[in-house]
């Protein structure tokens, strides 16, 4: 790393540095040191000055240390314990790139990191996946640029000697001795990013550094990509070769934004300066790309991938129209499953499908299901072939050159770690399903038990008012030859008595507890279920059989020999038919869980009118009951009434009245009174005392 170079002011940090080297503040004194301690003196001073998540950190050595006899300065930084983007791209798995989401982190935290070392005035120089570390903070992978003392003179000499390994990633002017920029960070940057996405680099990566520089300066401005074919001819591509994981919104501007950072023309590298922002452009392009709000929707029907760019502020059902117009599954039909289970608010905006600061579709998914089918049957053909690996496919035993069986192998890895990547997928769809059924399980179970509390007090206060109405009955029965009668009122009783039958009917809910019982019992054994738990155990073994055949094959010189491919074709054919195995069985099960849940969705209504006519039915028994009390109340109070009137009749004006309740008085009177009808002839609320109680 080093400043800008000669037409460019001096800023106050690049004269502390050199004030410290001169110094000696940074280990020893330094005016006879080494020009590799010096520049590990630069790199302390300088990890010490920058303060950004995405620049390694310096750390002050421990004082025991001091006292080590050393003959080069102490450098201490922090621990990044994910070892560095190089052992990540070495990996087998990763041989055509890195997962999406992936290659969007790094995009973002290599990004940052080099604009706040350009704010600072500072060009790295040699930015490649060896200066890349990586660390995990609270279960978040950060990637973190490292070495910062790199400045030597690059020579026609020095370039052939002490760079090997570092020249794929500097940018041309750096080979021809010219003054640089900070452009010389995007070719760099440019060329770890295609590495990401591709697996390799982008221009002829086998090629030595300087054919590879007579061939690749003829490129056009916006070539990204160079193929060497087998006559020796170099063809430029304007596009990011395949097989790579970005999603298809992605891929066209990440083409634009490669196009601008592998720019031969130093000068235009980078897309220059926005008048209006005053930041590089490839930077704002690299802000837009990062800012999109991108859905991927898994369609379980068909087992595609289907991806949309949300507009700002788009409703649901908007996007639904969309997925409609894509899929063919109507927005009436759709059912949204998010990885818990959860449907999708249809209040809420589309944006809720995704999660701020989670990029990438390998890393959250939607779950679209037809809720017309109870049934499916299931995508049984497998991901398509590429060209190179359908042709060993075709002929297992054509032999072909390490170098050229290199790149179909590793495609063939791919393919092999794909098809287990789509079952994977699958499975989850799966299992948001059966959370999903478990959800409407919890309601079904919530909605019964208010049903059968509901029952079980409508049962009561129907035994209560059972009883209540045969003791009035009963006790109306007794009194009715000497006290009060009512026709009217006998009858609506004995109405009360047929509805209260009636009302116990909608108490009855036995048959639905026992469908309800026999939905939990399914319920039960689809999660005991061996197809509810993963089934890919025989693709794992296979990718790992894949990964360890290209890893024997890695290391062989090109031109060692020819080989076939006998043993990568038997795997991709064993891969596929374990596929297709684990896809019925997943796929069968799905069905059943779908049946379960429809059951659950036709059972809820039935339970809803089952509680609302207990409901009714409870009501109209308390209505009952208080009419009831409420006539005897009536019949009591005209009694009392009556009972007065007949004591004042019969007692002088002043006189002491008895201490026995009026209602006894008034039946002793009534009987008193039999002998002399005209004395009993009084008359109040249709009521007849006489010589006998009539109504």
């Amino acid at each position: 790393m080093e400043r800008e170079p000669v037409g460019v002011r001096e800023p106050a940090g690049t004269r502390g540095i050199r004030e410290l080297a001169g110094k000696g503040k940074v280990g020893e004194p330094a005016g006879n040191s080494s020009v590799g301690e010096l520049e590990i003196m630069k790199e302390n001073v300088l990890n010490f000055m920058l303060n950004n998540p995405y620049i390694v950190k310096a750390c002050e050595v421990p004082e025991e240390m001091n006292f080590l006899v050393n003959d080069v300065p102490l450098l201490a930084m922090e621990y990044c314990s994910g070892g560095d983007l190089r052992k990540l791209l070495n990996k087998p798995e990763n041989c055509c790139g890195l997962k999406e989401s992936q290659i969007l982190s790094l995009f973002s935290d290599i990004g940052s990191g080099i604009q706040y070392l350009h704010e600072n005035r500072i060009i790295h120089r040699d930015l490649k996946p060896e200066n890349i570390v990586l660390q995990d903070e609270g279960g978040k992978i950060i990637h973190k640029i490292i070495d910062l003392g790199y400045a030597k003179d690059l020579d026609q000499g020095s370039l052939c000697t002490s760079f090997v390994g570092t020249l794929q990633y500097l940018a041309p002017e750096l080979f021809e001795t010219k003054s640089y920029t900070v452009t010389v960070d995007y070719w760099s940057f440019g060329t770890m990013v295609f590495e990401c996405i591709a697996g390799f680099r982008p221009f002829l990566h086998n090629l030595q550094p300087f054919t590879w520089h007579e061939k690749i300066k003829k490129k056009d401005p916006k070539h990204i990509f160079a193929s060497e074919e087998m006559t020796g001819e170099v063809q430029f591509s304007t596009h990011l070769p395949q097989p790579n994981s970005l999603c298809s919104i992605i891929v066209e501007p990440m083409e634009s934004w490669l196009q601008l950072m592998l720019n031969w023309n130093p000068q235009q590298r980078g897309g220059g300066i926005d008048p209006e922002t005053s930041r590089p452009r490839c930077f704002l392009l690299m802000d837009h790309i990062l800012n999109l709000k991108i859905v991927h929707i898994l369609n379980m029907t068909s087992a595609k991938i289907v991806s949309f760019l949300l507009h700002p502020e788009e409703s649901l059902h908007s996007l639904q129209s969309r997925i409609e117009a894509d899929t063919g599954i109507s927005t009436g039909n759709q059912e949204l499953l998010l990885e818990m289970g959860l449907s999708l608010d249809p209040r809420k905006p589309a944006s809720q499908c995704v999660i701020d600061g989670v990029r990438g579709w390998d890393s959250y998914m939607v779950y679209l299901f037809d809720k017309s089918k109870n049934v499916y049957e299931g995508p049984f053909a497998s991901r398509s072939l590429s060209d190179c690996v359908n042709y060993i496919v075709q002929d297992s035993k054509i032999q072909l050159p390490i170098s050229q069986l290199r790149k179909v192998w590793a495609e063939a890895v791919h393919y092999v770690t794909g098809l287990k990547e789509d079952y994977s997928r699958l499975f989850q769809g799966q299992r948001a399903a059966m959370l999903s059924l478990l959800r409407y399980n919890a309601n079904l179970i919530k909605m019964k038990n208010n049903m059968i509390s509901a029952s079980q007090q409508l049962k009561a206060k129907l035994e209560f008012f059972h009883q209540s109405i045969h003791l009035d009955l009963e006790r109306y029965s007794d009194q009715m030859a000497y006290g009060i009668s009512s026709e009217k009122m006998l009858k609506a009783w004995k109405e009360m008595e047929v509805k209260a039958l009636q009302c116990a009917e909608a108490g009855d809910i036995g048959y639905l507890d026992e469908q309800i019982m026999g939905l939990h019992t399914e319920i039960v054994e689809l999660q005991r279920s061996p197809y509810a738990r993963r089934q890919g155990d025989v693709m794992e073994s296979l990718e790992q059989k894949a990964i360890e055949l290209y890893k024997q094959l890695k290391p062989r010189s090109p031109d060692h020999a020819y080989s076939d491919s006998t043993d990568m074709v038997k795997i991709i054919v064993q891969t596929v038919q374990s596929q297709d195995r684990v896809l019925k069985e997943l796929f069968g099960h799905l069905s059943k869980l779908l049946g379960c849940k429809q059951k659950i969705i036709d059972l809820l209504p039935k339970i809803e009118v089952a509680l609302n006519n207990i409901k009714e039915a409870d009501s109209s028994v308390m209505q009952m009951q208080g009419k009831r009390q409420r006539e005897i109340w009536h019949l009591l109070k005209i009694a009392c009434v009556s009972d007065f009137r007949i004591e004042r009749a019969t007692f002088p004006l002043g006189s002491q009245l008895p201490t026995q309740p009026l209602l006894s008085w008034w039946k002793l009177l009534v009987r008193t009174y039999t002998t002399d009808p005209r004395r009993a002839a009084w008359t109040s609320d249709a009521v007849i005392i006489n010589t006998k109680a009539v109504s």
